[in-house]
């Protein structure tokens, strides 16, 4: 299927999905769930293109999530910014700071690469503890207007509405690098560097890429959040599970395919919504750590690559 036809689908069904929730849903709860499900959907799928694509993995995916985060606080202590110009800014920074940072230590490799990440993380954690403008450690407060735009019954709906939107892009963006020549240079810098290298591949040059665009969606993840969740601080936006969730939605679902973060996202993050609902919180990433060590050990490529074993094993008897 050709990128645009895929896009317009992909997009098709988000405004499906939005149009018919707002019409017959008016339980809050269920955009408050939908849109945290989404959001990891956006983060998965960000999360992989660096790691299930290049071969790169981050443990700083939280760093990135918060970037877009602060931006959208600085720019509303600035000048009460609107989510849409929130979402541009975080956007940009997340990306602009990708790049950034992907030029430091896309030079390092395997678990020099991973801690790179890592330390990145603690870093920036303490420069927005320390920075009052955001409100530091106290955190900072975001009200939206009453009133919602677009016609929406209220900003719980406006921003689930926006998530399943920023989902639907992110997707036609993975899906589009996994089938061009983008994605065949990632693949082969991940099956062998060196060789994509002899090769003449343009390696940094797509390393650059894949920092760039998983640090720009996963801002674009995070910039909704402050008028979410109305008070951030850095301990919560911080939170081990944004970096666990990120890894794990995609290990479970397949890291090589585009499908693959999509199905972990809406299965585990589904599930660590009922678990709250019914039990607590605080059993999510007890759930996510059983559910890793299950996928390691019985189906180690995920869904996607136990769903294709099973096709090539049915082809193959018929």
């Amino acid at each position: 299927m050709k990128a645009h036809w895929f896009t317009l689908i992909a997009f098709g069904v988000a405004a499906a999905v939005i149009a018919l929730s707002t019409a017959t849903i008016h339980n809050d709860y269920f955009y408050s769930a939908s849109y945290t499900v989404l959001q990891f959907v956006v983060l998965a799928t960000a999360w992989n293109i660096l790691g299930g694509f290049t071969g790169y993995v981050n443990f700083g995916s939280a760093s990135f999530f918060a970037l877009g985060v602060y931006s959208s606080v600085a720019l509303y202590t600035l000048f009460k910014a609107p989510v849409p110009v929130a979402m541009v800014a975080g956007t940009a920074v997340a990306g602009l700071v990708g790049l950034g940072m992907g030029y430091l230590t896309l030079r390092l490799r395997g678990v020099f690469f991973a801690i790179a990440t890592l330390a990145f993380a603690q870093v920036l954690f303490t420069f927005i503890v320390n920075w009052d403008y955001v409100g530091g450690a106290r955190g900072a407060y975001i009200i939206l207007p009453r009133t919602a735009p677009l016609g929406f019954h209220d900003n719980i709906q406006y921003l689930f509405a926006l998530m399943a939107l920023i989902a639907a892009g992110a997707v036609a963006i993975a899906r589009f690098i996994e089938t061009s020549m983008l994605g065949r240079g990632l693949a082969a810098i991940r099956d062998d560097e060196m060789a994509a290298e002899c090769a003449g591949v343009p390696t940094l040059r797509l390393k650059l890429i894949s920092t760039t665009v998983s640090g720009a969606l996963m801002g674009l993840a995070g910039s909704t959040f402050p008028y979410f969740i109305s008070y951030v601080e850095p301990s919560g936006v911080f939170s081990l599970s944004y970096a666990v969730n990120s890894i794990a939605m995609p290990l479970i679902g397949g890291m090589h395919s585009w499908a693959g973060p999509v199905i972990g996202a809406l299965l585990l993050g589904t599930l660590q919504q009922l678990v709250q609902v019914t039990i607590s919180s605080e059993w999510n990433l007890l759930i996510v750590g059983a559910l890793l060590v299950l996928f390691v050990t019985l189906a180690p490529n995920g869904i996607m690559g136990w769903a294709g074993r099973w096709r090539r094993r049915d082809g193959g008897s018929s």
